[in-house]
């Protein structure tokens, strides 16, 4: 198992096994992290990696995993935006005892 030096924010630079590792990757963007937790702290490490760091952190054995982006990214919006009025009209529906009809009336069924 390959021997991996590594930063943590706190401790600086701290040695891990290629197991204490795990890269992350967007499908969509072919983004990439690393995260690991300092063997001397505890704290979990995130750090974006470039590819030619994941292609050696995929050779020294390190583990994987694939994400997509949300799908409501590629949602066309419609109507205006809402405002802080909008919130503060909510919040006072919220506070009456029929609230939950009077939404379901405004709601297209």
């Amino acid at each position: 198992m390959a021997l991996i030096r590594a930063t943590c924010s706190d401790c600086g630079d701290v040695e891990l096994r290629s197991r204490d590792l795990k890269v992350r990757m967007c499908r969509n963007t072919e983004a990439a992290t690393y995260l690991f937790r300092c063997p001397t702290c505890a704290m979990i490490e995130v750090r974006p990696a470039e590819s030619h760091v994941v292609d050696v952190l995929l050779a020294a054995g390190v583990d994987s995993t694939e994400w997509d982006l949300p799908a409501e990214l590629h949602e066309r919006v419609g109507g205006p935006a809402i405002t802080h009025d909008d919130v503060l009209d909510f919040h006072d529906l919220l506070s009456t005892a029929d609230w939950f009809s009077t939404l379901a009336s405004m709601t297209d069924r």
